[in-house]
């Protein structure tokens, strides 16, 4: 713990975490846009919105209810089709955050980059393809879930105290979501290939803070969220929401120098 505590500070972990947070926050609208259109593509735009609830249901209420209503006019404006020029260019800077992410873990396991800065932008853009796809199909689930229910429900009405538990289970999907996206980060995104018994201790230590983290922000955002307000006025919100992603950053570049410290321990 101290070797990856020592590591983290001398990697510039604030300033990767500093970087991750930014490249998200920054990243956020142009996927969110190239979500909507990929869903209008495939012929339901509320299919985005369900994706973009999905992402923020992990999130702090504190944090995401503020930025709601601006994305919810992001993903309804009108869009062209999925290979207009402003699509691309949303797929694009989208991936932004994925290289930043790339940057952090490289430097956590001690792995310089000697790909091409183009394959990796080329990998970047793949992955937030994909993973637009990957949402917009488990925001279909979700949407079909409660048709799935109210039939099982006609046949079954005894499963009806059972009701709570089905609307917990948005949680569990944006939790499953996040475990998933952190174990493909640390294996995908470094030069160094890590293996999946090798990164468990940091993904774990990840996903662990960054909902003990979410729970405890969210406390402090109901008692002192005025004083945010009263500071920065009508940025109080992107301010909330930027230091909210940078802790989470800082939670997630040291569960990698949490797995490199391991790493080195067995090699002695």
């Amino acid at each position: 713990m101290f070797d990856a505590i020592g590591s983290f500070l001398a990697d510039d972990g604030w300033a990767m975490s500093s970087h991750v947070a930014l490249a998200t926050l920054t990243s956020l609208f142009p996927f969110l846009i190239f979500l909507t259109a990929v869903a209008g593509f495939l012929g339901s735009k509320e299919l985005a919105d369900e994706a973009a609830r999905l992402i923020f249901s992990a999130w702090p209420p504190a944090v995401a209810t503020p930025i709601a209503a601006e994305v919810h006019d992001v993903l309804t404006a009108p869009r062209g089709g999925l290979l207009t020029l402003g699509a691309c260019f949303a797929l694009y800077f989208a991936s932004s955050a994925i290289e930043a992410l790339r940057t952090a873990l490289n430097r956590a396991y001690d792995s310089p980059e000697t790909r091409s800065w183009w394959w990796l932008r080329l990998q970047s853009v793949g992955y937030v393809a994909f993973g637009s796809l990957a949402l917009l199909a488990l925001a279909f689930l979700i949407v079909l879930g409660p048709l799935i229910w109210r039939t099982l429900l006609h046949y079954a009405p005894g499963l009806a105290p059972l009701h709570p538990l089905v609307t917990a289970a948005r949680l569990g999907v944006a939790a499953f979501v996040m475990l998933v996206a952190l174990t493909l980060a640390h294996l995908w995104l470094p030069h160094a290939r890590p293996k999946l018994l090798d990164i468990l201790p940091g993904v774990t230590l990840t996903f662990v803070g960054s909902l003990g983290f979410g729970e405890a922000f969210g406390f402090y955002l109901g008692e002192y969220a005025r004083n945010y307000v009263s500071t920065y006025a009508g940025l109080a919100y992107v301010m909330i929401a930027l230091l909210y992603l940078y802790f989470l950053a800082a939670i997630f570049v040291f569960g990698g120098e949490l797995n490199a410290a391991i790493l080195r321990s067995r090699r002695g």
